[in-house]
């Protein structure tokens, strides 16, 4: 097919169908605006909104509340109504502007108090008031709804009723409220209404009367002029002060001068409670502060107005004619961040309105602008797809870089034109998961970390030691992270081959200039104390150009360890081994002649201890050689029984110094699998240092008991002596080789300093730990634990 003849078509093609998901989408945007509001969704985001319209309470409504301190306080409920009497009389004094009892009072009280019975008593406090507002309660009694009012007597004194009949929303949310509610031809107006008026000294009986909603009954219940609250906070957004304090005289009374005083419940269990779009978390606001955010509703002269349904289809179908038009013009990435925009536009728009008292439901448009980009990119989709297919069929006949097991009876099939390309698709796919699969394993089976980085250092790939190493560092994931960061943390870098004064960067790593003067690698050490070699490589694509880098990160610790330890030997061996040697030899020197010849006696005494200090020498050296290495003859056996065993061989030399070996332990076995001759060795070791290193005439405490370390019993032993002590500084360098602990008040120890290495090598080879506690003049103590043997 002509590609110059194909792609005017296709974009004919592209133009019509964009002209008819134009078409669609904007009809379908504003047929679902024109709905006003689409239920749960709508309603969720209004509460959302309003959740956010926070604003300063107004100071001249006051809540008196019937809160849970002053039910404890007075009793429970309901109260004598000669206590409402007395906090009428109460507020009565700092002159209210309006005052109003959200208490049903739609039964007379036989209570008495006094000479006048409680009902008289608030007659005429609410009488004297003559500004205070009583409630008319909508119910059902089984005949439809009708209004229930307080007594006749309450009712005449008060300045004016006011229903409180809250609406409720589909979702069980109050939103609104209806100022004008009536049946039978008598009307009356909402509590904070009423309350207004009152406040104002309006007269209320040359309001309009309501329309009618519904005239097949004449007793139907009538409402008008419905307003959606514009709540300005929530719970205990007005001020408030509990009906016991105000009772008692706790408030003064110019606290209440001039306001809007209203009397509700607010303690829990008082059934009065209703959920709103600010109640947040508690889940239910007290009647009495909607009420007091209806009047300040009032008062601010705002009320919440929901939009025409021709304004919101309007703002609904803007934003999806914008970015209808923006896919023309802009690419995929760039047409999704103009839906997300005009996503976020739209709900900004929307909140920006609900703050101004106007409403304007979004949720039309978010749906739509929603299916828009779905839509538009599938019918992109379905021409790269074409296009795809045919590549896919295409790269089917390239060779093969892995074997693949052919199926015949696949290809014997008769295959139409897309199930062709979705074979081709699924060779394809098939093929580059198996060749990604292939240099995933190919690079995890390497030996030492690798990474794989961009020309400019970003990482590309990680095998798993790589992963593993750079974790134990405290980077969780290498990936995208820069090379040279990653590397700045390794300490003294030194490039292999080169002098040790020259200057090196890291960026001279990758460097293909450089790439022959540090093909060895650079040697650098982590914060962990690791030897590592750097190395890196470059790597190049099939056109011959450098695409990126291969980093090799060789532990070398254990080549570093054995250059370190054969050196430390080659000191030995031309020092302390040499030492005895030389010396037997220039006895025999001098003996050679009669003017230098020694006593035979002390002659003799000479030769020997110099040879059985190289003896030792080299006994010590055999036995740490046995101890690193994996010959380990184990047996169950009590450790009570090693350390008496150590006690019994070192018994001549703690004798020479009047020294005394005390073994203790709880009673019971202590079972341990061990090679009981290099582990007897080893407390003998400790044994012995803990005699040559005390002065004569003290004791040397071994302590055995059993106790738990990481879930596992575990056989403990101290060795406590009251030497000299070991200094701080000479503490950490103890299981070192050829190292001593030395100092002023004593003379140095003939030994090589291989002793606690073969100790502690030993221990450690049988999943123990061996520590070390000593102050200088007080002793030392060696405390070693060995897993705990469960016998059958």
């Amino acid at each position: 097919m002509n590609t110059r003849w194909l792609s005017p078509f296709v974009r004919r093609l592209a133009l019509r169908e964009w002209l008819m998901l134009f078409v669609g989408l904007l009809m379908l945007a504003a047929t679902l605006g024109w709905q006003n509001g689409l239920g749960r969704l709508d309603q969720s985001i209004y509460d959302f909104f309003l959740s956010f319209n926070n604003s300063q309470a107004r100071d001249d409504i006051i809540i008196v509340a019937i809160d849970d301190y002053s039910i404890s306080q007075l009793g429970r409920w309901p109260w004598p109504r000669h206590l409402h009497a007395q906090l009428v009389d109460r507020i009565n004094h700092a002159h209210p502007r309006a005052l109003g009892l959200d208490i049903i009072l739609s039964e007379a009280e036989s209570g008495k108090t006094g000479n006048d019975d409680d009902d008289a008593q608030l007659v005429k406090a609410i009488r004297q008031n003559d500004r205070t507002v009583l409630p008319a309660l909508m119910s059902s009694a089984g005949q439809g709804l009708m209004i229930s009012t307080p007594i006749p007597a309450l009712a005449q004194a008060a300045h004016a009723l006011g229903h409180i009949d809250l609406e409720h929303d589909s979702d069980g949310v109050v939103r609104s409220v209806y100022l004008r509610e009536g049946q039978n031809g008598r009307w009356w107006p909402h509590f904070a209404a009423a309350l207004l008026a009152t406040g104002r000294g309006e007269d209320m009986s040359a309001t309009r009367a309501p329309v009618k909603l519904h005239a097949d009954r004449p007793d139907d219940w009538q409402r008008d002029d419905q307003i959606h609250i514009p709540f300005k906070g929530g719970i205990g957004h007005f001020q408030s002060v509990p009906y016991v304090s105000v009772l008692r005289g706790e408030v003064p009374d110019t606290f209440f001068t001039d306001k809007y005083v209203l009397v509700g419940a607010t303690a829990l269990g008082m059934a009065d409670s209703y959920p709103t779009p600010v109640s947040g978390s508690s889940g239910a606001m007290p009647g009495i502060e909607i009420n007091a955010h209806v009047l300040a509703s009032l008062l601010n002269g705002k009320r919440i107005v929901i939009a025409l349904p021709w304004q919101t289809a309007l703002f609904n179908a803007l934003p999806v004619l914008l970015v209808l038009f923006g896919y023309l013009a802009l690419s995929p990435r760039m047409s999704l961040l103009a839906t997300g925009g005009c996503l976020a536009a739209t709900l900004i728009a929307s909140c920006i309105g609900l703050h101004m008292d106007v409403w304007m439901a979004p949720s039309a448009a978010i749906i739509v602008l929603m299916l828009s980009y779905p839509l538009w990119s599938w019918r992109r989709l379905e021409a790269a797809i074409t296009y795809l297919g045919q590549e896919f069929i295409r790269l089917d006949k390239e060779p093969h870089l892995l074997p693949e097991e052919r199926n015949a009876s696949q290809q014997e099939e008769i295959a139409d034109v897309l199930e062709q390309r979705i074979i081709a698709m699924e060779k394809a796919t098939r093929r580059v998961r198996d060749l990604r699969q292939f240099v995933s394993d190919s690079l995890n089976s390497l030996p030492d970390a690798t990474l794989i980085t961009t020309m400019e250092g970003r990482v590309l790939l990680a095998n798993k030691h790589a992963t593993d190493y750079y974790r134990s560092v405290g980077f969780n994931d290498v990936i995208g992270l820069c090379i040279h960061h990653l590397l700045l943390h390794l300490n003294a870098p030194q490039p292999l081959d080169q002098s040790v004064m020259s200057s090196f960067e890291w960026t001279e790593l990758f460097d293909p200039k450089y790439a022959d003067a540090f093909s060895n690698g650079v040697s650098v050490q982590d914060p962990k104390g690791r030897d590592l070699l750097i190395k890196s490589a470059p790597c190049y694509a099939s056109s011959s150009q450098l695409i990126g880098w291969i980093v090799n990160i060789i532990d070398i610790s254990a080549i570093r360890a054995a250059e370190r330890s054969r050196d430390e030997t080659l000191r030995f061996l031309s020092h302390d081994m040499r030492a005895p040697q030389a010396s037997i030899l220039a006895l025999l020197e001098l003996q050679n002649e009669e003017s230098s010849a020694l006593p035979q006696e002390e002659f003799f005494a000479r030769i020997e201890k110099a040879s059985r200090k190289t003896l030792g020498l080299a006994d010590n050296f055999v036995q740490l050689a046995r101890a690193e290495s994996h010959e380990y003859r184990l047996e169950i056996v009590d450790f009570h029984d090693l350390l008496f065993d150590a006690a019994d061989e070192i018994w001549s030399l703690a004798k020479s110094k009047h020294i005394v070996v005390q073994v203790e332990g709880e009673a019971g076995n202590y079972p341990v699998n061990v090679d009981r001759t290099l582990m007897t060795r080893a407390l003998n070791n400790l044994l012995s240092n803990a005699i040559n290193y005390s002065p004569e005439h003290t004791n040397i405490v071994c302590t055995v008991w059993t106790e738990q370390r990481n879930d596992q019993p575990h056989v403990a032993c101290a060795i406590r002596d009251h030497g000299y002590g070991i200094a701080p500084a000479d503490q950490v360098k103890l299981f070192r080789r050829f190292q001593h602990a030395e100092t002023s008040t004593r003379a140095r120890h003939d030994g090589v300093g291989l002793g606690l290495v073969f100790v502690k090598t030993v221990v450690e080879r049988h999943q123990g730990s061996i520590a070390c506690t000593s102050q200088l003049g007080e002793g030392t103590t060696f405390t070693l634990a060995l897993p705990c043997c469960q016998i059958a």
